[in-house]
């Protein structure tokens, strides 16, 4: 080999080396909107405040009254980067989504966030008490860093096959600043393991498990859906979370679980209608009556669901027409 053939050579491998080196710098993660680098200084300290809007009034159809009542569970919340996610609309539950949606559960959930917890993707999971009715507040204080930036939560709807609402991966940090106060309405999710179309429906697995999807007024588009309101265009909100900035970051955090913010009343939603809905006729009963004067036969209907909120009233539920009881003879 000559020296020019050589150095040609060695010229070729550190433009090999080179062009590898700008593929490796350049082979990191992609940062969406959401994962943008919190350049923040030091933590921010926030009252998280969940507030059930679950009633008679506004969700009045197959409302839970007893064994058990309308309730919502403890409220998990999770702070942490855009490396780790809770739940998202679209994908697969996690066995710890499909424990806690189903059951209540948290052991698998808490699993998976210190798994995540080792890679630094969260910093610290937080718990709230439930609520014993469908209306109401649970309260806890979290402290976020600027390297975990972000929050999820959920909390169980209970009864229901394995419906939840929740808050995905909202960031709390805008550049080198802390937002002072969000608020989210909240609608209902299927975590897409439990086939039950009502609050009561008795566990039927989904096989192969289906993807987290969110609950309409039409979706599912089925009358024995708990949350089927054909007249509406959508939902009213089942709940509301509302995050508010401390002025100072507490030197020992101490959760407050059910504590109230003044400011932080319930809101009022206007009266959902809920219309009357029957069943099919009956066929028709058998012919009875003198001959002399005809008979009658009858068909009756009852009632699936009761109106409620001024919804549209049941019709009859009972009808006869005349007709000739066929013991009598043929008339000539």
């Amino acid at each position: 080999m000559t020296s020019s053939e050589a150095s040609s050579l060695g010229w070729q491998w550190r433009l090999l080396l080179a062009f590898l080196k700008l593929m490796m710098f350049h082979s990191g993660p992609v940062q969406t909107a959401n994962e943008r680098t919190c350049t923040a200084r030091g933590p921010a300290s926030y009252i998280l405040v969940f507030t059930g809007h679950w009633s008679p009034q506004t969700f009045p159809k197959q409302y839970p009254m007893f064994r058990p009542p309308a309730q919502w569970s403890k409220l998990i919340a999770v702070t942490h980067n855009g490396q780790y996610q809770l739940w998202r609309e679209g994908v697969l539950a996690s066995p710890g989504v499909r424990s806690f949606a189903e059951l209540g559960v948290t052991v698998d959930l808490v699993k998976e966030a210190r798994e995540a917890r080792k890679r630094r993707a969260v910093s610290t999971l937080y718990r709230t008490a439930g609520i014993s009715s469908g209306t109401g507040h649970s309260s806890t204080e979290i402290l976020l860093q600027p390297r975990n930036p972000q929050l999820s939560l959920l909390v169980k709807i209970v009864p229901s096959p394995d419906w939840f609402v929740g808050v995905n991966s909202v960031n709390l940090c805008e550049g080198n600043q802390w937002r002072q106060e969000v608020t989210f309405d909240l609608h209902p999710f299927d975590a897409g393991t439990d086939s039950g179309f009502t609050f009561s429906s008795p566990n039927y697995p989904t096989s192969p498990p289906e993807n987290i999807t969110r609950i309409t007024s039409q979706n599912p588009n089925h009358p024995a859906n708990s949350f089927y309101y054909p007249r509406l265009s959508e939902l009213p909100p089942l709940a509301t979370v509302r995050i508010t900035r401390q002025s100072q970051v507490s030197a020992r955090q101490i959760p407050l679980s059910n504590h109230i913010l003044p400011h932080s009343m319930p809101q009022y939603f206007a009266e959902t209608p809920l219309d009357c809905e029957v069943s099919l006729w009956s066929s028709w009963g058998l012919c009875v009556g003198p001959c002399s004067q005809g008979g009658m036969r009858h068909r009756t209907r009852y009632i699936l669901l009761r109106p409620a909120n001024n919804g549209s009233p049941c019709p009859e539920l009972e009808e006869q027409v005349e007709c000739r009881p066929p013991s009598c003879p043929p008339q000539h």
